[in-house]
């Protein structure tokens, strides 16, 4: 059969209402990057706080650039099942200002700026498996490779068209496989050769600030809205208003089931656990949310609330140094979200595609959806621990003993997050006000 001809009256116009939606949602997911900067920073020591704050600002920068020099080309280009090779979008010079995207009603630069927000998180999700203990500019040059090496190929093989995963049938909705997975399994790969930190599993290591974690959490569980029905790309349809449903009523779910869990294992539900759950949920909500009913989503949730939470303490069974539980939250959720794809899609989302318990109870999504993970995770692990093996040897991945037993803050930075110091600020403070107060009642006695 030829196929069928588009007149001029049916393709695709530009959508002022859709244009503007993905604009507010590309804006909502750049203010995920700082929200994290603010949940990993308060889960550190004091000592480590700026440095925190700065391994995922500084993914701002450098994959901005990279996107806007070859990232938006090589990831959604016209390519093969690998990788794109579009080289009219290097350095986005042949774009015109209302040239559509692939289809869609927005434009090629708002689709290219939603996806460089997702570009700019991933790397710095990776941020808090090594805290306290990793070289400021091997980090920000780690940030430039893996983005190139490892973030654009497996963009690209989930979400273009041409990409093997995508035509596979991979369902990915905003990023289980692309986003979480790959980060998440980064982080294995790279505190795996860069090993532990000095006093691990022997010196406390609590979070600093509780609430800048929940404050963290509150605007990452705001900004996902964005990140997760913003993945549609418009709301003709009723898709993305699905998606921003489900993200609800996961996070909520796994904040839930995280709490029961630390309520029976360890008898108290904690703050932490609080604002770990609801990450947990919306990990793995990113992959599914578009493909299951609300009730699929409270299920989602709450295996990846209680999957997760058990997930954070094998790594002190099996002695890997996983600062901030990026391996048990991301990997372990993103795995789980999009494993969960094929068990509860209902085919009335995104895909026709059922799982195992809906249509003709098929495993045929369940092994897609495994393909995918597999071979995330995998190409992730082991590139990225190759990337970290290369700078080590070469650069240098850590800081010396000393710096990171007194600091890395001061040793990277130059600066402190906090200043106790001043006149009647803090413990110094306190303590000199203290001290004066007593000389003056010798000198009067």
């Amino acid at each position: 059969m030829a196929p069928a001809i588009m007149l001029a009256a049916d393709a695709p116009r530009l959508s002022s209402a859709n244009t503007g939606f993905m604009l507010i949602c590309s804006a909502l997911v750049m203010l995920m990057t700082p929200a994290l900067a603010f949940f990993y920073g308060g889960m550190v020591r004091v000592k480590s706080t700026l440095n925190m704050l700065m391994m995922s600002f500084i993914s701002l920068g450098i994959v901005t650039i990279l996107w806007v020099l070859y990232g938006f080309s090589l990831a959604f280009g016209n390519g093969n099942r690998l990788i794109g090779y579009n080289a009219d979008w290097i350095g986005l010079s042949d774009i015109g200002l209302t040239e559509l995207w692939d289809g869609y009603t927005i434009p090629v630069f708002v689709f290219m700026v939603f996806q460089l927000m997702f570009a700019i998180l991933t790397p710095a999700l990776i941020s808090g498996a090594l805290a306290d203990r990793v070289k400021f500019s091997a980090w920000a040059l780690f940030v430039a490779l893996w983005a190139t090496v490892v973030y654009i190929p497996v963009a690209h093989w989930v979400w273009a068209a041409d990409g093997w995963a995508f035509k596979l049938g991979v369902i990915d909705f905003a990023g289980g496989t692309a986003v979480h997975i790959n980060a998440g399994a980064a982080a294995l790969g790279v505190i795996l050769v860069i090993g532990k930190r000095v006093g691990f599993k022997r010196d406390p290591m609590r979070p600093h600030s509780l609430p800048l974690v929940m404050l963290g959490a509150g605007l990452l569980w705001f900004g996902w809205f964005g990140f997760n029905a913003g993945s549609w790309l418009g709301n003709d349809d009723g898709v993305g208003a699905l998606m921003f449903v489900n993200t609800q009523v996961a996070t909520a779910a796994a904040m839930l089931a995280w709490l029961g869990y630390e309520k029976i294992r360890h008898g108290a539900c904690t703050t932490l656990g609080a604002a770990s759950g609801a990450v947990a949920g919306l990990v793995a909500i990113t992959p599914s949310g578009g493909a299951v009913s609300p009730l699929g989503a409270i299920a989602v949730g709450a295996i990846a609330g209680v999957a997760c939470a058990a997930a954070v303490g094998l790594k002190f069974r099996f002695g890997y140094d996983d600062s901030l539980d990026v391996v048990g939250v991301h990997m372990v959720g993103g795995i789980l979200g999009s494993l969960l794809v094929g068990f509860f899609a209902t085919g009335k989302g995104q895909s026709a595609a059922t799982g195992v318990f809906y249509g003709d109870h098929s495993f045929d999504q369940l092994w897609k959806q495994c393909a995918g993970v597999f071979a995330v995770l995998a190409y992730s692990l082991i590139a990225s621990a190759v990337l970290a093996f290369l700078l080590d040897k070469t650069l240098g991945m850590r800081v010396t003993e000393d710096e990171e037993i007194s600091g890395i803050d001061q040793a990277e930075h130059a600066e402190t997050a906090y200043d106790f110091s001043g006149a009647g600020g803090g413990v110094a403070g306190t303590a000199a006000a203290a001290l004066a107060a007593a000389r003056t009642r010798k000198v009067d006695a």
